[in-house]
């Protein structure tokens, strides 16, 4: 948690603070950052660090919550369910297109999502993932119990797995297109947009079978 000094700090430094590490934990992930680095594009002492966090992964963590908070604000507004007469499916394949959208358009959020997924210590990983998770759960949970309402999923779905394998595949989503190397057999790596979200459809249509076909394509 930051300390009350950094609450108090004028919020065009803090901001200078907050964007230049996300720059740098999102460029070396946590362990390979350098705090002097981010004083100095921050145009603060380095020791200014540590009077508003404990350490560098308090730091690390704050940035993360941060990130996955403007993130989240980013995607509220597509997050109300489908509309009227559409379904759960269609609905779902154009927020994951948002997503992208996003992700592809904001290069230091999408920095931070790789920093905290691909992070090697276990101790660290767990620490940083663990909101972003909560806040997965909060946003997808209750669109999966409206879906089954609402019969766009079978009634006895097993919600909590399909969520997990939505916490998987968002994150690798928000990745694959980006960084080489993630890929498996479905390239996402250096294609276009509609070639992108072409892919990320036939993702879907698997995990929400035996629906695939109200998927579009």
């Amino acid at each position: 948690m930051p300390r009350t000094t950094w609450e108090r700090l004028d919020q065009r430094r803090r901001d200078r603070v907050l964007h230049a590490a996300m720059a740098e934990f999102g460029r070396r992930g946590y362990s390979g950052a350098s705090l002097n680095v981010i004083a100095r594009e921050a145009g603060v002492a380095k020791g200014s660090l540590f009077q508003y966090f404990d350490d560098k992964f308090d730091f690390f963590a704050h940035v993360a919550e941060q990130a996955s908070l403007t993130i989240y604000a980013a995607m509220v507004p597509s997050l109300s369910g489908p509309a009227e007469g559409e379904s759960f499916a269609d609905y779902f394949a154009e927020l994951v297109d948002t997503w992208i959208e996003y992700m592809a358009t904001h290069p230091l959020e999408r920095g931070v999502t790789a920093a905290t997924t691909m992070e090697l210590d276990p101790d660290i990983r767990q620490a940083v993932r663990e909101p972003v998770h909560r806040l997965y759960a909060q946003a997808l949970r209750p669109m999966l119990a409206q879906a089954i309402a609402d019969g766009d999923l079978p009634p006895g779905t097993d919600t909590e797995a399909l969520l997990s394998m939505f916490v998987l595949l968002l994150p690798h989503l928000a990745l694959a297109p980006f960084e080489p190397g993630l890929d498996a057999a479905l390239v996402l790596h250096g294609r276009s947009g509609t070639e992108r979200s072409a892919t990320a459809r036939r993702l879907l249509a698997t995990l929400l079978s035996p629906t695939p076909a109200h998927l579009p394509r």
